[in-house]
This record gives C-alpha cells, sequence and structure tokens, in this order.
C-alpha cells in the first residue's frame, strides 16, 4: 500500500533529523518503532483513519497519532519541512551511505563540515576522517564504498563522476595499439548525468580490441562479450559498453552512437529526403546501395550538405537548420578561459592555500585567479569576519607579490540576506577586487519573494557575478523558483556576470538557461568553485555546460584578458 510506505518514510525521515540533532534516544525510537509498525500493516492507514482506529495501532501515542493524520490528509508533514530547514539539504543524503547515519553524519558536520557527498567524498579521499576519534582507515574505505554503492545504485552518474572513468578507459584502449577510440552516447554530448559509458573503437582486429578492454585493471566483471560489443562492469558498479567497428565505417558509427536521438531521428529523416540511408555504418545512396560517406563524422554530415558541428549542440535544438546553411556558431573551448573567478581557500572551508591553489593555477597557463572565501553569516562555510577579511586582502597582496606570472585577486562569495542585502557593508565590499553574491539559505521562498530578493543584489553595485544562480544540487535539491528572465535582463542591465558553477553537482546555470543568457546577450562566468588544488579541473565540466548552451567566448567573462577584465571590473 503505497500510502503505508509514504508514511513509513517520512517518520524515518524524521526520527533520522531527530538522532541527528542528538535529541531523546526515546523520542528517536519511539518514531521509528512507528515506521515499522505503519509499513507492516496489512490494512490502508488511510481507512483505518476514516474509521477511527488509528490510534489503536502499537506505537502510535498522542503526538505522532496527529502527525500520522496531517501526513494522511495533506501528503505532507510540517514538522518534518522544520527539521530539514535546521540542517543543509545535503545531509540527507550523507545519512543515506551505507556505514554512515544519522550519528556519524552528525560527527562529520560538526568537526569536518561535511555538508553534501562531494564533502563527504573529499574528507574521506584527504584520509580526514580517519584522524577522528573512534574512526579509522576501514571506516574511511567502507565511506568510499558506501558513496559508489549510492551514486551507482541512483541509474545516473553525474558528469563529474563518469567521465573522468571513460577517459581512463578511452586512453588504456588507445595505449595498446588502437588509435580510433572515442567515448559516445550523452558522454560525449557531455550532459550533466550519465546513465552507462560507451565507447567506441575502430579496428580490423575487433578480437584483440575486446581482449585489450576486458583487460582494464578496474574491470570488475564480464557481463557480454561478442564480436562487435562487449560490456564490463567496473569495481565501482559503472557499465562500460564498447563497440567495435571497421576503421572505413568508425566516423557513421561515432555519428550514430553519440546521438541524441532526436538528433539522428532528424538527420536520417534529412538523408531520406535527399535520396540516401544512414546507419551506424555509413552513407548509402537509396537506389544503388553505393556507400558514399563513413570514415568520418565529417564525410557523414558533409555528403548531406551539412556542416559538422560539435558533439555537445546535437540534442535536436535547430542545430541541423543552422548545419545546413553553414552556420554553426563558433561556440567557447576550454582552451579560451583564462582564469577562475570563484575558489576557496583554507581561510573558509576549502582545504589548500592560496600558494598551492596559485600554482596550480599556474599550471593550467592562466592569468588570474580570484580568492572568494565565505562570508561571515555563513557559519557552516567557516565564513570571514571583517576582521579577517581584511587579512585575507593582505594576505593576498603579499603572496601576489611572489607570483608575477599571475594576477591575485582578492573578493568574497558575500551570502545575500532574505532582503536581497549583503553579508558586507559597501566599505568593506570597495576593498575588493571581486565579489560574488550567493544565495545558501531560506530556498522555499515564494518565487516573488525570491525574484526581489535577487533582483535587489543583482542592482547592488558592488556585485560582479552572481554565483550557481538556481541553488540546486542535483539529485539532491531542487533549484529555488524565481522569475529567471526578469534575473536575466537584471544582470544584463546592471552588467552582471550569471555564474555556470562547474562543480559536478551544481553545473548551475544548466545549459538551457545557459541558452536563455546566450540568447539575450548575457555574461557569463564559469567558474569552479573550486575547494582544493584538484577542483580547479573541474573547469571542464562548466565549460561543456556552456557548450551546450552554445555560449560563444565573446559572452564569457573569464575568458577576458587580464587587461580586458580589468578594465571591465574597474580595477
Amino acid at each position: 500500500m503505497e500510502l503505508n510506505v509514504k508514511v513509513a518514510a517520512i517518520l524515518d525521515e524524521v526520527a533520522d533529523l531527530l538522532e541527528l540533532k542528538e535529541d531523546s534516544f526515546f523520542q528517536v525510537r519511539a518514531y521509528r518503532r512507528a515506521a515499522r509498525e505503519i509499513e507492516s500493516l496489512t490494512a490502508d492507514v488511510k481507512d483505518l483513519y476514516i474509521r477511527g482506529h488509528l490510534a489503536q495501532v502499537p506505537g502510535i501515542g498522542k503526538a505522532i497519532h496527529d502527525k500520522v493524520v496531517e501526513i494522511v490528509r495533506t501528503g505532507e508533514l510540517q514538522y518534518l519541512k522544520d527539521l530539514r530547514n535546521e540542517f543543509p539539504a545535503g545531509l540527507l543524503q550523507v545519512m543515506r551511505v551505507p556505514d554512515v547515519g544519522p550519528k556519524t553524519a552528525g560527527r562529520l558536520y560538526k568537526d569536518l563540515k561535511v555538508t553534501n557527498l562531494q564533502y563527504l567524498r573529499l574528507a574521506a579521499e584527504q584520509h580526514r576522517i580517519r584522524r577522528l576519534k573512534g574512526f579509522g582507515e576501514r571506516t574511511e574505505e567502507n565511506i568510499l564504498k558506501g558513496i559508489r554503492f549510492l551514486e551507482s545504485g541512483q541509474g545516473r552518474m553525474l558528469l563529474g563522476y563518469a567521465y573522468p572513468r571513460g577517459k581512463a578507459l578511452e586512453e588504456h584502449i588507445r595505449s595498446h595499439g588502437f588509435p580510433q577510440v572515442s567515448l559516445g552516447g550523452s558522454l560525449r554530448r557531455m550532459k550533466e548525468t550519465i546513465g552507462d559509458i560507451d565507447i567506441l573503437v575502430g579496428s580490423d582486429d575487433p578480437q584483440r580490441a575486446m581482449d585489450t578492454f576486458i583487460s582494464y585493471p578496474q574491470t570488475e566483471e564480464v557481463l557480454l562479450k561478442g564480436p562487435t560489443k562487449t560490456s564490463i562492469r567496473l569495481v565501482d558498479g559503472v557499465q562500460v559498453d564498447m563497440r567495435v567497428v571497421e576503421p572505413s565505417s568508425y566516423g557513421a558509427a561515432l555519428q550514430y552512437f553519440t546521438g541524441s536521438k532526436e538528433h539522428n531521428v532528424t538527420l536520417r529523416s534529412l538523408a531520406i529526403d535527399l535520396g540516401y540511408k544512414i546507419n551506424e555504418y555509413g552513407v548509402y545512396r537509396k537506389e544503388s546501395g553505393e556507400k558514399v560517406a563513413g570514415e568520418t563524422e565529417e564525410g557523414v554530415y558533409s555528403v548531406l550538405g551539412m556542416q559538422w558541428m560539435p558533439s555537445e549542440m546535437r540534442e535536436d535544438r535547430g542545430e541541423i537548420d543552422l548545419s545546413r546553411k553553414g552556420r554553426i556558431p563558433r561556440i567557447l573551448e576550454l582552451s579560451e578561459i583564462r582564469g577562475d573567478l570563484h575558489t576557496h581557500t583554507e581561510a573558509s572551508d576549502g582545504v589548500d592555500s592560496m600558494e598551492a591553489m596559485t600554482e596550480a593555477a599556474l599550471g593550467k597557463g592562466y592569468e588570474y585567479l580570484a580568492f572568494t572565501d565565505h562570508s561571515r553569516s555563513l557559519k557552516v562555510g567557516n565564513g570571514l569576519s571583517v576582521e579577517r577579511l581584511q587579512e585575507n586582502i593582505r594576505l593576498v597582496r603579499k603572496i601576489g607579490e611572489r607570483y608575477p606570472d599571475i594576477h591575485l585577486m582578492a573578493g568574497t562569495e558575500v551570502e545575500i540576506d532574505e532582503k536581497g542585502g549583503l553579508d558586507y557593508p559597501p566599505e568593506v565590499l570597495e576593498e575588493l577586487d571581486i565579489v560574488v553574491a550567493a544565495v545558501h539559505s531560506r530556498f522555499k521562498m515564494s518565487s516573488e519573494e525570491m525574484t526581489e530578493r535577487l533582483l535587489t543584489a543583482i542592482s547592488n553595485e558592488h556585485v560582479h557575478i552572481l554565483a550557481h544562480p538556481t541553488g540546486r544540487i542535483i539529485g539532491e535539491r531542487e533549484g529555488y523558483q524565481f522569475d529567471m528572465e526578469a534575473v536575466l535582463q537584471a544582470a544584463k542591465d546592471n552588467d552582471v556576470a550569471m555564474e555556470i558553477n562547474s562543480f559536478p553537482e551544481r553545473l548551475d546555470l544548466n545549459d538551457t538557461y545557459c541558452a536563455m543568457a546566450m540568447q539575450r546577450g548575457v555574461t557569463l562566468s564559469i567558474d569552479t568553485d573550486a575547494h582544493n588544488v584538484r577542483q580547479l579541473d573541474y573547469m571542464l565540466f562548466g565549460v561543456a555546460t556552456a557548450r551546450r548552451g552554445w555560449v560563444p567566448k565573446e559572452l564569457v567573462l573569464n575568458a577576458l584578458s587580464w587587461d580586458d577584465l580589468r578594465k571591465r571590473l574597474d580595477l
């Protein structure tokens, strides 16, 4: 009975959050017992309520009885909403990791500031969990396994989780003498979430290609092995499918297996109208059966009178018509990014020092790097008081003198309060090179209130960038509601950049909103929100999201040269 399951799940979550709060053991136990009793009922809980028999269910005292009635009547429980608001939303996901649970999550939250899965993984990978009393190396290993289990069980992987796995396998195959190898499917199109990883190989020796594939050190199990297709499961549960075609068909197969489905349907309809037939092996004249293309993707599109387009654009959003007219726009390249304007250090909730972040940015060839640690009211992020911020500014200037090959910027990720005000006074913000404004609280305001909140912040003369504008966390939290049209217009009017936050859990703005911003000429800033040096690599995912929205270099703030950026920010 669906309602019984729903009521039990709500009561269980209440128990989890009460345990996280370290409330009375007896209260926690009461909610858990009530959840188990309702879950095991053979009668529908709504029928029991209607007949007045709900109070007869064991474990349903007066307080819990009233809450069950509220759930039956409304489908929701206000008490649960209130409890959720006491903690970061990501903690609920942390508690679902096997071997974590509410008590452990609470300890990690208090001692290590772990507020979501990303921070949990980071704490485990950096061996900070094992240093806590009562924890150890085995606990860390089990937590990492639990995260992998949770992610693989969701059916979709984050792009940032799938991409490095796919690229490592691609390189493994290429290193064994197979130059024609590529990712395919939604991973090649760089969608924000991925199902299985697809790999395509062009080779006259398919058996050796298959043997190379299954010899990958991270292979846990061979699910299927055939003459042209093999599937494996990696040790972390990810499934990878590989197809092998002859080199003469590699381009056609790459086009076909990249997709999207909608793009391919439109393409094949066009081919039929032009007297051709397309499949994964090539392009053929319909009447004679003669193969006229297939070795390269460019050839497949060219024979249909089309211009080749980047894989990120292939979602049937008008790219085929533009291609036929030879008008595929030039979109942003990763190599055109000149710096990162939103990063964190050990001063707030980051891990690495300014020096370490600077050297990593230099390694990427960046011209500039902004340090934007959290502002004072974000306690969970170890936000900086005015005095600590001013110390940080002095430190940025001092370190900058030691690194003449990169321009270091003193900034802040400043909190936007519920009225749209900022966490620091104007005279403090004036001391900064860059101000990144962000919402981290009161997500459930009405659309009208949130819109006004954002418009007020954007109109503040000190704000340069609106960080992760919708506030979503993929798989954990929907974005807050507001009038995107109005906010985009305000951003343009006030010369404020809308951020594409490259963190894999965010990718916010998403590709659809990137396209909206691009069409309106709104400036975008693609930033990593990095909390350690490795996360500076996330820039790839933000750029991919921009490319999926057809964003050109000209609309990207951090694609500007240092001289142009300095003029833009009036530094």
